[in-house]
């Protein structure tokens, strides 16, 4: 994807001089996006169930589980198995349980600022139209109706495509093309407004850039050059087997 360099702190252009220009032009895509929700969220589930049954077909793949779960259990499991291993078998086995720690963290801390945030904005869910509208809210105490903004699913499918990307740089486009489907997906299967959609990717993107930053500052699979830019450090020890395995 050329609009995207995965090497670059921030997307988009984002750093510390443009980001108020940045979150203008969020604002700003919110508010025209907020002038259709209605129109879009009304029209869209009105379909025929026909054009509305490929949507819910890929909307699940938003959701965190099947992402979280395997790589928390590989990461444990992973780093269980270093105790016993040594030499090259060992340094692969940690290798491997950072990047599934990378992973787990990658989706899960954008999920988890999601759900804070669905949580403090309380905003209902296009199910809830008709009784309050489309610009509805029960902050703070609120249930499944009231956890419309902004959409987990799609924060959840951009992350993942991020979070994969910065490790597999050719994987990124077509994760990144799914994560956008699912994201889209949203609003035909009744879940979410535009509004909703836009800024789960917002929030997806971001939040695994931080992840992928904070690793970085460490030096924990990612390392940054002299001129900024980040790249994924070599797996020496996965080389080594693969070179083995091959021989």
């Amino acid at each position: 994807m050329p609009m995207f360099d995965l090497q670059k702190p921030w997307p988009l252009g984002l750093n510390r001089s443009s980001w108020p220009f940045f979150l203008i032009g969020t604002l700003a895509v919110l508010g025209l996006l907020a002038t259709i929700d209605v129109l879009a969220s009304r029209g869209s589930t009105a379909w025929p169930d026909h054009w509305r049954a490929p949507f819910f077909f890929i909307t699940d793949y938003g959701l965190s589980d099947w992402v979280l779960i395997p790589s928390l259990a590989l990461m444990i499991l992973l780093r269980l198995a270093m105790f016993p291993l040594r030499g090259v078998w060992r340094q692969a086995s940690g290798e491997l349980a950072m990047v599934a720690a990378f992973i787990f963290l990658g989706v899960g801390v954008p999920g988890l600022f999601t759900n804070l945030l669905k949580r403090l904005v309380g905003r209902g869910r296009p199910v809830e139209f008709e009784a309050s509208g489309a610009f509805s809210f029960q902050n703070l105490f609120n249930d499944w109706t009231y956890q419309s903004f902004p959409s987990g699913h799609s924060a959840t499918a951009i992350a993942t495509a991020f979070a994969v990307g910065f490790l597999w740089p050719r994987l990124f486009p077509l994760l990144l093309v799914i994560g956008i489907i699912v994201a889209i997906s949203r609003v035909p299967v009744g879940a979410h407004y535009p509004t909703d959609v836009f800024a789960g990717i917002v929030v997806g993107m971001l939040g695994a850039y931080l992840v992928r930053n904070v690793f970085a500052r460490k030096g924990w699979l990612f390392e940054t050059d002299a001129d900024g830019r980040i790249r994924r450090k070599p797996f020496p020890g996965l080389r080594q087997l693969v070179h083995r395995a091959a021989e």
